[in-house]
């Protein structure tokens, strides 16, 4: 059957040349972000009418009259899928490689466009056969897999808004978002192979489905990934093969409104509750275009690789949406980078010729250490030569791995984009453009044109340049996280704070502007949210897992720099029981580490298990935890004290037994 679409009526993207798809000198950048100051609804117009495929065009392109709950493009009507699979179908690159997938034994199957859009309408036919429609909820808990973005195109494609949960998460973690979204569905696999093992995957859903309050999922469709034996429930499990076998090879995409949910992402917030965050369709897909084309300055040769797992944001930005979209050529990777040995990032790069690499300063640090030991995987020993971009994500990186990144990966001559953005904001917002902007190690430079950024005190008034403050956003911009799934309250006080008017987007983390240049610098987080590996926690969620042990009746947990995950745990806890010795301190910490793992996840492990008679507070009760975060970082304490009941617990804190 021909899986070519027919041409849908509606309002097509105007030329490429209409509009800019790359920024090639400093003057450009001045001029564009001039532009967006002049007239700030002309400038995402224009590129929302070029750039994107309406089925019927918008007339409003803000409204700003329930702030800061912004809407953009509202009567507008599009479908994601649509504009990520079937525009390519009919501008002539339907037999691109989409898609060039590597399994952890390293296994390479590659997906063209015309390909990658059949197993879609398959998939989502499939869906509809079930019952699934409009506006119904899906979970996905899937490895790194073509199917994964296959299962989140097709949901896209029926205006089904899922929700992708970390397929590392535990059953209790898995079970919270199944619940606060009421999935009607579950997509997952058998298991999932990384680092040379089998994982389980669907019997965590199972463990997840038998919590209470689960009542609301319907199926549960399982990619064979394994063949490995799994239980079963019939009536309710279903392979995902066999949902689609026999399906047409086409499938209408489902017009939805500009500020349909395409997706909710849930992340760590400081309360312990994960924060549901809710994007839209036409804001969230036009800003993942606009940054895949300015921030790597994508050329239609490149071979793209971002190496996030699609459960974080960054997979969903820059691996199922992004380079769809923007038509390009991307690998996708489903293993560790240290399997089967710590050259696998290098060896991908050489074989698939990748051009644009994608990946955490986490993974650099960790193979800066593993090259240096063992010269053999050494990025010197690999032919790196088609790479001319370098990009970094999800924490800041350190000057001295941009160097080592720049140096013995790129070879000195690829430009390292250090973007600076979060699972809030849907796309890069503040980056250094290749080529364009002069290179500065640790440094995230300037905001992309159209986004207004500042540093402000806490009272909301911009500081001078050189002067630390709190990153703000001064005004809206149509990728922005629309609402907390089904909290707005939250999404008011935690993004827009009365304490800075109620206007200013609170990025939550502390930022310092050079005095010459103005150039950006992220110091770090201002809330209670740890960054692990760019992972975001909370650090109340990490407590409360600790406090549901049997042994522990108390417990805080700070974060500290660590040269490998930017950020480790570090936990001070209280037993129930005396305060352990050495050797009972040893085994306890390793069983509540685990316990920690198996309630939350792996990546939230405590690094550092500290035991106390009791914690630092106040006479009121307080945990001052600032003083927890200097015995973590091995710092003497010169703050003040004096307002500490127990000020003596600080010196048995210091000891790490």
């Amino acid at each position: 059957m021909d899986s070519t679409p027919h041409q849908e009526q509606g309002i097509q993207p105007g030329s490429d040349t209409d509009v800019a798809i790359s920024i090639p000198s400093m003057e450009a950048y001045y001029a564009f972000c001039k532009e967006a100051e002049e007239d700030y609804e002309g400038f995402w117009e224009r590129y929302a009418r070029q750039l994107l495929h309406w089925t019927q065009p918008f007339t409003k392109v803000l409204n700003e009259s329930d702030a800061p709950f912004y809407k953009w493009f509202e009567d507008g009507k599009l479908n994601a899928s649509y504009n990520c699979l079937d525009r390519h179908l009919l501008n002539g690159n339907a037999d691109k490689i989409a898609i060039r997938f590597e399994s952890d034994r390293g296994e390479v199957t590659h997906c063209s466009y015309r390909e990658l859009h059949a197993q879609v309408c398959r998939f989502a036919n499939g869906l509809k056969s079930l019952g699934l429609k409009k506006g119904d909820r899906a979970v996905i808990y899937m490895p790194m897999s073509v199917e994964g973005v296959v299962a989140m195109q097709a949901c896209a494609r029926l205006g089904i808004m899922h929700s992708v949960v970390f397929a590392g998460f535990s059953a209790k973690s898995l079970h919270e978002r199944l619940v606060d979204v009421e999935a009607k569905v579950v997509i997952t696999a058998d298991e999932q192979m990384r680092g040379g093992r089998i994982l389980p995957v669907k019997a965590i859903v199972d463990e997840a489905l038998g919590l209470a309050d689960s009542q609301t999922v319907e199926n549960v469709i399982v990619y064979r990934r394994t063949g490995g034996d799994i239980a079963w429930t019939p009536g309710r499990d279903r392979w995902m093969d066999e949902v689609s076998i026999g399906q047409p090879d086409s499938c209408p995409a489902e017009p939805v409104s500009a500020e349909h949910p395409l997706f909710v992402l849930y992340t760590s917030g400081s309360t312990g509750k994960p924060k549901g965050v809710q994007h839209s369709t036409a804001g969230y897909l036009l800003w993942a275009l606009m940054t895949m084309r300015w921030t790597f300055d994508l050329k239609p040769d490149d071979v793209f690789w971002c190496t996030a797992d699609i459960g974080w944001v960054t997979g969903h930005t820059y691996i199922a949406y992004g380079p769809l979209i923007a038509g390009a050529t991307q690998v996708m990777y489903e293993g560790v980078p240290s399997y089967p040995n710590s050259g696998r990032f290098w060896d991908i790069i050489q074989s698939h010729k990748v051009s644009i690499f994608y990946t955490a300063p986490t993974a650099i640090r960790s193979l800066i250490k593993s090259s240096e030991a063992d010269g053999q995987i050494h990025p010197r020993q690999y032919d790196l030569s088609s790479l001319r971009l370098l990009g970094s994500v999800g924490e800041p990186i350190n000057p001295e791995a941009w160097r080592w990144y720049h140096k013995h990966v790129g070879k000195e001559r690829c430009p390292i984009v250090d973007t600076f953005w979060q699972t809030e904001t849907g796309g890069h917002m503040i980056t250094p453009l290749p080529v364009t902007t002069p290179l500065v190690p640790g440094s995230c430079m300037l905001p992309l044109p159209g986004i207004m950024a500042a540093v402000v005190d806490e009272a909301g008034h911009e500081v001078p340049n050189g002067q630390a403050g709190l990153l703000v956003i001064t005004r809206p911009w149509p990728s922005l996280a629309r609402t907390i799934w089904r909290d707005p309250e939250r999404f008011r006080t935690s993004y827009f704070p009365q304490a800075l008017g109620g206007k200013l987007y609170l990025a939550g983390d502390g930022c310092v502007r050079d005095k010459e240049t103005g150039y950006f610098t992220i110091t770090g987080r201002v809330d209670d949210v740890l960054n692990v590996s760019g992972h975001r926690m909370g650090s109340t969620e990490i407590e409360s897992a600790l406090v549901a042990n049997s042994l522990v009746a108390e417990a805080a947990v700070v974060g500290r720099p660590d040269a490998v995950t930017g950020e480790a745990i570090c936990a001070f806890v209280v037993l129930k029981g005396p305060r352990p010795g050495a050797e009972d301190a040893a085994r306890i910490a390793a069983e509540l580490s685990s316990w920690v793992g198996r309630e939350i996840g792996p990546i939230a492990k405590p690094k550092d298990i500290r035991f106390g008679d009791n914690l630092p507070k106040t006479r009121s009760g307080k945990i001052m935890r600032r003083l927890l975060r200097s015995l973590a970082e091995g710092k003497e304490i010169t703050q003040d004290t004096s307002a500490l009941e127990n000020p003596a617990i600080l010196e048995q804190l210091k000891s790490t037994k």
